[in-house]
């Protein structure tokens, strides 16, 4: 199966909140995490809100195109298993549809390079 991985064109940050009021949730594009231990924010940086705990900029992200169907198996581990013997981190964030793969900006061209090379399709 290819599959295709769309380049996001945002920078994003990785946010540690207090609040869940903080958060302006008529932007564009988030995601949030809410646990008993923690409320978490990613978003693009020019929309990090005032108010947070903690942040990590410099982050960019692909996603996988079009609507994974739960009963597929393994396709994030592939792509994470590839960047990680390329010494690469990430942050991933799944959704109903389909997962986002952050990465730190500097290695994001090669992230995407070393996934090309293994049959991804880079839009």
């Amino acid at each position: 199966m290819e599959l295709e991985l769309k380049k996001l064109p945002y920078q994003f940050s990785i946010c540690k909140l207090s609040h869940i009021s903080d958060i302006d949730l008529e932007k564009e594009f988030f995601f949030v995490g809410k646990t008993d231990e923690e409320l978490s924010l990613v978003c693009k940086t020019e929309d990090v809100p005032g108010k947070v705990i903690d942040r990590d900029d410099a982050w960019r992200g692909f996603r996988i195109q079009g609507v994974l169907e739960f009963s597929l198996i393994g396709i994030l581990s592939k792509i994470t298993a590839i960047l990680a013997e390329n010494k690469i981190g990430i942050f991933a964030v799944s959704t109903f549809n389909t997962d986002y793969i952050l990465v730190k900006e500097e290695n994001f061209d090669k992230a995407l390079k070393v996934l090309e090379a293994a049959g991804y399709v880079i839009a």
